[in-house]
Parts: C-alpha cells; structure tokens; sequence
C-alpha cells in the first residue's frame, strides 16, 4: 500500500472514530443502561434477535474505534443476556472488533513499522526475535493480565507483524476468563440497579477468582521463563 493510501485510510479510522464518540460517548455509561433499562428489556422480550444484532454491532464499534465503553458493554451482556449466551456474544463481539482494527491497521501502517522494525539496531531486533520466538506466551499474555490497554493489545501484534489467525485465536482465548467475570456481574445488575448502586467490581479481587486467572499466566509464562533462563546460561 503506498504512503498517500496509508494516510487516507487512517484519516478515515480516525474520523469515524471521532464521528462514533461524538454519537455514543454520553450513552457508553451505567447511568444510561440504568436510565434505559426498562426499553432494552422490553426490546429484548419483542425482538431478542434485532438486540443481538444491535448489542453486537455497537460492541463492535466500541472495540473497533477504541471508545471508552467495553467495560459497560461486556457488563451489558450479561445483564441483557445472561451468562452462557451473554458471555459467547462479549467474546465473539470483543474478538471481532479487535479483528477488525488489527486489520485497518496492518492495512494502514503495519508494513511499514514492520520494515522499521527490520531496519532497527541489532539489539532490537534481537528482542523482536525473542518476543517472536514466544509470540503465542506474549499474545496471552496481554489479553490475561490487564496491564496493557486492551486497544493496545490490538494495535501492537499488528505493528510488529503477527499473522492474522495467531491474533485471532489468543485473542478470542485469551479474553474468555475476563469476559465471565464481567458478564456474571451483569446478570447481578438489575438488583443493583434497584438498590440504587452502582456495579461492584470487588469481584475481580476475589481469590477464587484471581488465583486461577495468576495460575493461568504462570502456565502461559512457562515458555518465555524457560526462553529467558536458557539465553542467561548460554551468555
């Protein structure tokens, strides 16, 4: 893709992004869920199928433009949906639009931070060789521990050229256990809502839940401690 395509079609991903805040910013909120509770419900009862397209579509939009509101849609999911379904339809919606911007933006700039990449100092490219050699541990890795903003997680294997299936399935894998807990706080939240609370999320400090989800990242760490340890002992 030449430079002029380049800039084009990230002028593009950044107007409707904007166009898309400037829509739905005031409604990506819990007050506006609380506000409009008794509408979605009712919605939901005469044409479950039109909120699914609807939840998905706007999930969508969330994720693919970055805007400030996953947290209250994955919530949403639950809450419209319940566990089982709310949660297949969090993580297809949440895999889907990360998807979407990986590939507007590999489109976009992926080649060339790739080729800077490549043209980098010896040591960096040592480090990208690394990180390389444990892509599937590092990709995991982001989506598991919510260090990393998750749209920073979506732009940065496109930049540094993962291949489109790898993102997808860690991606999709990787989400699952955020997506439960989200989503069984959801299904909570009409009596929160009558109690006049807002949503609890204690729950993610909970040992039954964050001791299987560290449990998890020590296994997904194993490759990259083993990587480390064995480059230690042949320096």
């Amino acid at each position: 893709m030449s430079r002029r395509n380049r800039i084009i079609s990230m002028l593009i991903v950044v107007f409707l992004a904007v166009s898309a805040f400037a829509l739905f910013g005031d409604n990506l909120s819990f007050a506006a869920l609380r506000d409009n509770r008794d509408e979605l419900l009712a919605f939901r009862d005469d044409n479950f199928g039109g909120l699914v397209v609807s939840f998905v579509l706007f999930y969508l939009a969330v994720v693919t433009f970055s805007l400030p509101g996953a947290t209250v849609a994955s919530v949403a999911g639950g809450f419209l949906f319940g566990q089982g379904f709310g949660t297949t339809l969090n993580v297809f919606s949440a895999t889907a639009g990360a998807c979407l911007l990986f590939g507007v933006v590999r489109a976009g700039l992926g080649d060339f931070w790739i080729a800077k990449v490549n043209a980098a100092p010896d040591r960096i490219k040592r480090l990208n060789a690394r990180l390389r050699k444990n892509e599937v541990s590092v990709l995991l890795l982001l989506r598991l521990v919510p260090v990393v903003p998750f749209f920073l997680a979506n732009l940065l294997p496109a930049i540094v050229g993962v291949s489109f299936f790898r993102f997808f399935w860690t991606t999709a894998v990787g989400i699952i256990p955020a997506a439960l807990i989200y989503t069984a706080i959801g299904v909570g939240l009409g009596e929160v809502f009558d109690r006049g609370q807002e949503p609890d999320f204690g729950l993610l400090r909970e040992p039954q839940v964050v001791l299987p989800i560290i449990g998890l990242c020590l296994l997904v760490s194993l490759p990259l401690l083993i990587d480390l340890f064995s480059n230690r002992s042949e320096d």
